[in-house]
């Protein structure tokens, strides 16, 4: 099987960012952003998805933190999209339940070729530790439209918006590593009846 890494660079005036990703890892993960709670939660994706993360970006932090969060989004949609390849062989579908104390949270991904976010999360506050809890929307948003997935994002329960979120992240990476899987009974064949995806 062919290495499943890829690395993205992208850069604007806004933000410059670097993207390394390996689909095939251990969960190892490394972040310098300037955003702290991103990283936790970009932490977990790397832990419960089995996917290596080296991410970077120098962005308008002076600003605030929305261009930084959705471009990061952005630019690790075109990595993992780049990763992923043809996708002949992989399961396509994923999906996970997690739990966090009282917070509950389902994530369903598939790798359609379609980009598509549905995602409710009625966060009990605004903001956590000053990072506006809004832009999780635009990293996902950013995510979808650029690794060509659908993904359907629910927050069934939960009254700690911390708890939300990171049960958020930590199905969303379960569902990805389901859905990125080899299924040795579809080897080199597409999962679609298309043809192609």
């Amino acid at each position: 099987m062919a290495e499943r890494k890829a690395r993205v660079e992208r850069n604007t005036l806004e933000t410059q960012i670097t993207v390394e990703i390996n689909l095939d890892g251990t969960g190892k993960a490394n972040f310098d952003t300037g955003v702290p709670f991103l990283e936790h939660m970009m932490d977990q994706i790397a832990r419960h998805g089995l996917v290596d993360l080296d991410i970077t970006c120098k962005g308008d932090l002076h600003i605030d933190d929305h261009h930084t969060v959705e471009d990061i989004g952005i630019t690790l949609g075109q990595a993992f999209k780049q990763a992923v390849g043809d996708k002949k062989g992989i399961r396509r579908y994923g999906h996970a339940y997690v739990p966090l104390d009282e917070a509950l949270s389902r994530v369903v991904i598939d790798l359609s070729g379609r980009p598509g976010l549905l995602m409710d999360v009625p966060y009990t506050r605004a903001s956590v530790g000053g990072f506006d809890v809004d832009l999780f929307a635009e990293f996902f948003q950013g995510f979808v439209n650029h690794s060509m997935v659908t993904l359907h994002i629910d927050n069934l329960k939960g009254k700690n918006t911390h708890h939300q979120i990171e049960t958020v992240f930590k199905a969303f990476g379960r569902a990805l590593r389901m859905a990125i899987e080899m299924d040795e009974r579809m080897a080199g064949i597409t999962p679609s009846t298309k043809g192609a995806l």
